[in-house]
């Protein structure tokens, strides 16, 4: 998810989530929150938001997202996604050597998922 600062806050936001252990519940949070409610998950109040809705503390939420802690963690991220060829979203990685780009039918996942159990025979 690349695209600027604002979705690079969510990014950010995501590290914050993984150290509390609640980073699956935030990202079902958010997806519900984008795709169910039609809000921008790029948002500082959304986030914060979403963050209270997952137990995370709001205040310290909100302290987050005004500072630029997880930034260099997150672009360097977006780096080496970016040098594994991945350029949009959906990205499947599968045995983290086989990459599947974008939204696919289910086919294309069976016949990776076949020549991969062939080569590993």
């Amino acid at each position: 998810m690349s695209g600027g600062s604002g979705l690079r806050s969510a990014w950010c936001f995501q590290h914050r989530a993984e150290e509390k252990g609640v980073q699956p519940a935030l990202k079902k949070a958010l997806f519900k929150a984008y795709f169910t409610d039609g809000q921008d998950p790029s948002n500082h109040e959304v986030l914060a938001r979403v963050a209270g809705e997952v137990g995370l503390d709001v205040a310290e939420a909100r302290a987050l997202l005004a500072s630029d802690r997880f930034t260099d963690e997150v672009r360097e991220r977006e780096q080496l996604y970016l040098q594994s060829g991945i350029h949009s979203v959906p990205a499947i990685i599968i045995n983290e050597r086989h990459l599947i780009q974008g939204g696919q039918p289910v086919e294309v996942f069976e016949q990776a998922l076949r020549q991969i159990a062939a080569q590993q025979g």
